[in-house]
């Protein structure tokens, strides 16, 4: 349940998204997803929802989505509130989070809103600064590399869920030395970024958003959810 806790919470929101190619300018967010945490990593919820794109699904063969399976699936329009509010207050988390953002961004421009910025926080720069990665900086080689293998590449709660635990392996075994341990999120750094993603000033979606809340469609092959991903029906 999406209950008023989560919604006054602060701690992070670790996003992953599936888009309809690279550019956020020109493509389309397809499916995604949100994993909270609270300041002390504990969960606080999952969210997850494909999404119409209105036009060619893209790369099939990579993230899995075909035409087919987005019946009843809402416009970003539909959950843009609702996403909203689950990303108020908090620090943005990703794997190479600046991509996701963009598109976030750029959706939300569609529908008349200015995402503000907020603090964040990337995966990808915490796994470079933590040594030598012998297989990349992907998340697939980032997650293997720590032995976290139970999740769905290239779908947007598999790959939020992986994220969320490299972040908090990163944030218990903080780089030791060097420039780039204040990217690995020391503790002073982490309490910061806490503090500026609470007193981030987000915009009303009152008068900018048309239409009702839409449900959240999550794929009809992910693993149940721990907090059900239609979030229409719940309490604000």
């Amino acid at each position: 349940m999406l209950s008023g806790r989560i919604q006054e919470a602060h701690g992070y929101a670790v996003i992953d998204l599936e888009a309809t190619g690279s550019s956020s300018r020109r493509h389309r967010v397809v499916e995604l997803a949100v994993v909270l945490l609270g300041p002390d990593l504990a969960p606080q919820g999952e969210f997850s929802t494909l999404i119409d794109p209105q036009g060619p699904v893209g790369p099939t063969h990579i993230h899995g989505i075909e035409s087919s399976h987005l019946g009843g699936a809402p416009r970003f329009a539909g959950v843009a509130a609702r996403l909203l509010a689950l990303l108020r207050g908090r620090v943005l988390v990703g794997h190479n989070v600046g991509c996701d953002r963009a598109f976030l961004v750029a959706e939300y421009g569609r529908v008349g809103l200015r995402m503000p910025a907020v603090p964040e926080l990337c995966t990808m720069r915490l796994a470079a600064a933590h040594g030598p990665a012998p297989y990349g900086l992907s998340l697939r080689a980032c997650a293997h590399a720590l032995g976290i293998t139970d999740w769905r590449p290239h779908t947007a709660l598999g790959d939020a869920r992986a994220t969320a635990g490299l972040f908090a392996h990163y944030v218990t075994h903080p780089a030791e030395t060097g420039a780039d341990a204040t990217a690995a999120g020391a503790d002073t750094g982490l309490a910061e970024q806490l503090r500026l993603a609470a007193e981030v000033e987000w915009p009303s979606t009152a008068g900018l958003l048309t239409g009702p809340d839409a449900l959240w469609l999550r794929r009809s092959n992910d693993s149940a959810l721990r907090i059900v991903s239609n979030v229409r029906n719940e309490s604000a």
